[in-house]
């Protein structure tokens, strides 16, 4: 089924995740209403509020702002060189992640981390072996990539 990206507000309106969502078969029917439903029960499951604050939680179906930001430089997907698509690749890849640990509750940040960081590395080794593997040289690579990352 099609992925949706989905936002969790807290109590005032703010943004404080967006989750990439996909619906398997035994969901059900594909409508907004299912793929909120799944956001919520991500953000219980990474802690984002207390359980306290659970209930005044709600969800809205992602709308993106993002601009373009300077090519890397590699063959791979142009998608992630807007700040928006790059955060949503790198969330995508921490919820898969996440999900493949088994959702272990209150470590969203070391999944993020995981992401990113893997992210990075394609990256870097894309860049490497475009530029003819040069031999000694990978460090270079990684330390473009995180500056690039940190604009």
């Amino acid at each position: 089924m099609a992925e949706r990206l989905i936002d969790v507000l807290d109590s005032s309106g703010t943004v404080i995740h967006t989750y990439p969502v996909t619906l398997g078969q035994d969901d059900g029917p594909a409508d907004d209403a299912r793929y909120l439903a799944k956001a919520l029960e991500a953000a219980a499951h990474g802690r984002l509020v207390s359980n306290a604050e659970l209930p005044s939680l709600s969800a809205r179906v992602h709308v993106g702002r993002g601009g373009q930001l300077a090519s890397y430089g590699d063959d791979l997907d142009g998608r992630s060189e807007t700040k928006q698509a790059l955060e949503q690749d790198i969330r995508q890849r921490a919820y898969l992640l996440w999900e493949q640990d088994g959702c272990p509750e209150g470590r969203a940040d070391e999944y993020w981390q995981r992401a990113s960081h893997q992210h990075l590395r394609e990256r870097a080794y894309v860049l490497w072996q475009q530029e003819g593997s040069p031999e000694g040289h990978a460090d270079e690579y990684w330390h473009r990539l995180q500056e690039f990352e940190a604009q």
